[in-house]
């Protein structure tokens, strides 16, 4: 098999010493993080019932969801540093203690302001978890192994978003042991406890230098994505005038929030992100892409949910099994890249991924507009198929380009700031795309329109990506691509 080299480093086998439990704790730290990462969205599907059950305002649906990815987005970054400080290890597992707790308790939650409530300490508990991986897997591989075990990341994170609703969709439409809802939280219970098992086999690490905490940043990263988030995930509909100045004036607060952390590295404190992340443009490049690569993602699978469940009176099961294809096509194009296509091809092979979900996206815009008014569209499971393809192809070169510069004292910045982007742009998704379903008749004859209209403002979304995608994996001249194979590497 091909391997492909880096500008800093010259791919080696592992050590004679090399950890060996290394195996068995990277399923474990990956079963964690699709734990969290499916929590983000497995909600979706189940939030009607949910309602239905419980009562209150329908606008308390959304943030059945929003309140777990909001808390999960804000905590992130601090989380990262917490693990900087006391250990990733020892974070990572009060993490998932902390959510097997909180999942017990949002099963059994009464009404639904009790349930928006724990589910906001929920994604507390998760943001703990998630930075901890990339540094506990850099703490245990090296070598050829380690961009393959940073490799695995990516497909986990992507099939773990997309198989969210339809997870959630199986379960409560099971009624498992008369469960109904509660079933989504109840399943990860086993989960944990399995990683907590295992955890004990994790190779304890933290950043070489001791870094100190950053409250000034910690208020202004978390007030400027909250006024950024909140506003945008809140109510149903597209976003008014109201919601974006809040943006706007979150987008003010974070340009801020830069501004005081290359302060405080100038003045020889310890900011919240390592400056040196932003140096350059390739991992800014990178946050962008991830910011805009995830926000197509939730839209479309929001825009198709809504369409089914509230256009075509569909019950959770029919919802999540047609998003079924894009997980299949997720899981085999991941599989496919990471271990034979990246190797070879690098990162044109991230690019070709955006290509594909392009033509995926159009094929379901056609799917829509062949389908009579009111009638399933027969050709939407196979556009969703071509579409996962794309998604598969794109998420192991990223997670891998993205990461492999990083050094050992910006792993928990750089974990935190990839995960915090993501559920941003998760959020905007929603807001955006989903906004453009809601806008128009999304319970009527008219509904395919509508959700041809949000999938195209996916397709707008996803152009903008190619441009960030392209400033990530190019470089100056001279200093070549991270995830390039060598030209002599056979």
């Amino acid at each position: 098999m091909t391997e492909y080299s880096t500008a800093t480093t010259t791919p080696t086998q592992p050590s004679p010493a090399a950890y060996r439990w290394r195996w068995v704790a990277l399923v474990a730290l990956l079963t964690a993080e699709a734990m969290n990462l499916l929590d983000a969205t497995i909600v979706q599907v189940a939030g009607p019932v949910i309602h239905g059950d419980l009562g209150g305002p329908a606008a308390a649906i959304p943030w059945y969801s929003a309140a777990y990815t909001l808390t999960f987005a804000l905590g992130l970054l601090t989380a990262a540093r917490l693990g900087d400080l006391a250990g990733r290890r020892r974070v990572f597992r009060i993490g998932v203690s902390a959510f097997a707790l909180t999942s017990l308790a949002c099963a059994l939650a009464p009404d639904t302001a009790a349930l928006i409530g724990l589910r906001a300490v929920q994604g507390v508990a998760a943001a703990l978890i998630v930075p901890q991986t990339f540094g506990l897997i850099r703490a245990m591989f090296d070598g050829d192994e380690l961009p393959r075990a940073l490799g695995t990341i990516g497909p986990v994170m992507g099939l773990s978003a997309v198989l969210g609703p339809v997870l959630g969709g199986v379960l409560t439409h099971g009624d498992l042991f008369g469960t109904s809802w509660r079933a989504v939280f109840l399943v990860n219970l086993p989960l944990a406890a399995a990683v907590l098992a295992i955890a004990p086999r994790l190779r304890e690490d933290r950043a070489p230098v001791r870094p100190r905490l950053d409250p000034a940043g910690t208020a202004l990263a978390m007030g400027g994505t909250a006024l950024l988030v909140c506003p945008l995930a809140a109510g149903t509909g597209a976003p008014g005038g109201a919601a974006w100045g809040a943006a706007a004036l979150g987008a003010l607060v974070l340009i801020v929030f830069a501004a005081h952390q290359r302060r405080a590295a100038a003045a020889g404190g310890t900011p919240l992100v390592e400056p040196s992340l932003l140096r350059g443009r390739a991992f800014p490049a990178a946050l962008a892409t991830s910011t805009l690569f995830f926000a197509v993602m939730n839209g479309v699978m929001i825009t198709v949910v809504l369409h089914l469940e509230l256009g075509l009176h569909t019950g959770p099961l029919t919802a999540g099994l047609t998003l079924l294809p894009w997980s299949a096509g997720l899981a085999l194009a991941s599989w496919g890249a990471g271990s034979h296509l990246v190797p070879r091809y690098g990162t044109r092979v991230l690019h070709a991924g955006i290509a594909v979900l392009a033509a995926g996206l159009a094929a379901a815009v056609l799917a829509y507009r062949a389908a009579p008014a009111g009638h399933y569209p027969p050709g939407l499971p196979f556009a969703l198929a071509l579409a996962g393809l794309g998604v598969g192809l794109f998420t192991p070169p990223f997670f891998t380009a993205a990461l492999r510069r990083v050094s050992p004292q910006e792993t928990g910045s750089a974990a935190g700031l990839l995960n915090a982007v993501q559920q941003l742009g998760g959020t905007l998704g929603v807001a955006l795309v989903g906004g453009v379903y809601l806008t128009g008749d999304s319970c009527g004859q008219a509904a395919g329109l509508s959700a041809q209209h949000a999938l195209v403002t996916a397709g707008a979304l996803l152009a903008v990506t190619v441009p960030a995608a392209w400033a990530m994996t190019t470089r100056r001249r001279g200093n070549p691509d991270p995830a390039q194979p060598s030209r002599d590497a056979h």
